[in-house]
């Protein structure tokens, strides 16, 4: 199902002081098909529980996009000149295979005209969506690498069918084996106690690139950014995804399974404004946040600086 566009969400606070004093929400305008100044990037929520439900993960997700657009609505706009909203994809029907490729639609559409999809989730399985719609945009060819960079406490690379919160990315790699492409899929942030030995049996199957949680600290920045530079340079494409659980539970309690040590903020930070820098980035979602678990809008404020960073 499709909800339109909501002006109403998109309110804050007007300050009547000389100088520049807009906010992101004095920016936003209806996405409605048209074509877009390059990389005009384009708010699309994806308010789905389904996934985690079929996860066994703890529900409410669902209600993140419209959250979310309220965290980011008050942030200064500086040098952002616009940023559209293409409304809502909703699963509330359990047809998670539908919303999925409704969203697909949707994001290959933006991509179309010229934008940046930036998707608010709902639960990881909006990473499926996301990569569907990027993919029928950029077809078949072999001649582009796309590199798909996670950051994440789990490497969701789940086998189990119907697809769920934790699949998304074997999911990926399959449709990668039966086009003839290269599945590049690299996961910042693991965590080795959140993985059984399956999961990362898997990802040496697949032949993934991951850095564990211990080896992303504050002190280790300057190692990853480097690694992260070569990563960038080797690619055409780059789709980046964000799954909130990433982060300390102290700084995001409001996940479905929040993590005891994780990657701090200013790290995953540092590393998106790198992507974000690189031009190759072709669409992002940030995924996992859970309202009705978070703790003082904690969870908002920092996925809402992750997706500025973003725009």
């Amino acid at each position: 199902m499709r909800i339109p566009f909501d002006e109403k969400v998109w309110i804050g606070r007007i300050d009547d002081e000389p100088g520049d004093t807009r906010r992101v929400f004095d920016l936003i305008t209806r996405f409605g098909g048209e074509s877009l100044a390059k990389n005009t990037p384009v708010i699309i929520g994806f308010g789905s529980d389904e996934g985690v439900l079929r996860n066994k993960g703890r529900t409410g997700a669902a209600h993140a996009p419209k959250e979310l657009r309220r965290g980011l609505a008050g942030l200064p706009a500086k040098a952002i000149e616009t940023v559209c909203d293409a409304g809502d994809v909703v699963c509330d029907d359990g047809d998670l295979e539908g919303a999925q490729a409704e969203l697909g639609r949707v994001v290959n559409k933006v991509l179309a005209c010229g934008g940046t999809p930036l998707v608010l989730g709902g639960g990881h399985e909006v990473a499926w969506g996301t990569y569907s719609g990027l993919r029928a945009h950029l077809g078949n060819t072999r001649e582009r690498r796309l590199v798909i960079v996670n950051f994440d406490a789990h490497f969701d690379l789940r086998q189990t069918r119907p697809g769920n919160s934790g699949t998304p990315f074997d999911q990926i790699a399959c449709d990668c084996a039966a086009r003839g492409l290269a599945f590049n899929y690299v996961c910042f942030g693991i965590s080795d106690l959140a993985n059984t030995a399956a999961l990362f049996e898997r990802a040496r199957q697949l032949d993934v690139q991951y850095v564990l949680d211990i080896d992303m600290q504050e002190s280790q920045l300057p190692q990853r950014l480097s690694q992260l530079e070569q990563l960038l340079g080797a690619a055409d494409d780059v789709y980046l995804t964000i799954d909130l659980d990433v982060l300390p539970g102290s700084t995001a309690p409001g996940v479905s399974a929040p993590a005891v040590l994780g990657v701090p903020l200013s790290v995953v930070e540092a590393m998106v404004q790198r992507i974000r820098a690189s031009g190759k980035m072709r669409a992002a979602d940030i995924a996992e946040y859970n309202p009705s678990l978070d703790q003082d809008k904690r969870t908002a404020r920092a996925a809402a600086r992750l997706a500025y960073r973003l725009l």
